[in-house]
């Protein structure tokens, strides 16, 4: 056991850490369970979901969650699922078209 103050502040910090990871780490695993036992759109966009939340906090690695999100979409693919809307990619915003005002003239500076 820790004697120093900031020690037992360690201790109790990384406890909590522990079982937030814990959480996240079984959420994900079963999210991808029911997606792998029985593929849907939803249960892809929930496995998605939560690969993007544990990537996130950092309990998984940014490019295994999107290999293991890519995995999963050619799984869904050769299932035959149909992607949802939250499961397409977005397409690119259109662009707004922006009207410039004319820069108002100044008028020259008297001399004194």
């Amino acid at each position: 056991m820790p004697i120093i103050k900031s020690a037992k502040k360690r201790v109790r910090t990384a406890k909590k850490a522990a079982i937030r990871n814990s959480k996240t780490r079984r959420s994900l695993k079963s999210a991808i369970k029911a997606f792998t036992s029985k593929p849907t759109a939803k249960a892809q966009s929930e496995a998605q979901s939560a690969l993007d939340k544990a990537a996130k906090r950092g309990v998984i690695h940014k490019n295994k969650a999107a290999r293991l999100k890519k995995r999963a979409a050619a799984k869904a693919k050769s299932a035959g699922v149909k992607p949802t809307k939250a499961t397409a990619k977005k397409a690119a915003p259109a662009k707004k078209s922006v009207v410039k005002k004319p820069a108002a003239k100044k008028a020259p500076a008297k001399k004194k």
